[in-house]
């Protein structure tokens, strides 16, 4: 073992980080090497909205949800949030907040209202000839 000039201890060659680097913890480690959301495995999209789900016992006391769970929440109690916004606010992985919201929304903690499919979007032309007519009026 050597000692560096911060004081801390490392055998050589082994890979060390400084205090300065803060906690390195890898994404799979924060999911229990999970890929996919819950045991259902849904897929939430980047626009998904989460809320906190009315009526949720306080998760202050759940001592069965991590930490990034416990920051997921707090970002929802201030707002409805996207998949996206969750994962910029939190600076986690996009995969690692699907994964995550998936957890929260199984054990009840949240609400996910998923993006109507295009689809099932009304026509273009049918939207134009409703304002048209509203115009006529």
């Amino acid at each position: 073992m050597t000692e560096d000039r911060t004081g801390m201890q490392h055998r050589p060659g082994s890979q060390w980080y400084d205090r300065e680097a803060g906690p390195l913890v890898r994404p799979y480690a924060m999911t229990g090497g999970r890929t996919t959301s819950g045991p259902t495995g849904m897929a939430l999209d980047l626009i998904a909205l989460v809320s906190l789900e009315t009526g949720a016992p306080d998760a202050a006391d759940d001592t069965s949800l991590g930490p990034e769970h416990h920051a997921l929440l707090d970002l929802c109690r201030i707002e409805t949030q996207s998949v996206a916004e969750l994962a910029a606010e939190a600076d986690l992985p996009v995969g690692v907040v699907r994964v995550l919201v998936g957890d929260l929304l199984e054990l009840g903690r949240v609400r996910v209202s998923r993006p109507v499919p295009p689809a099932q979007l009304p026509d273009e032309r049918i939207l134009r000839e409703v304002i048209a007519g509203l115009r006529a009026l």
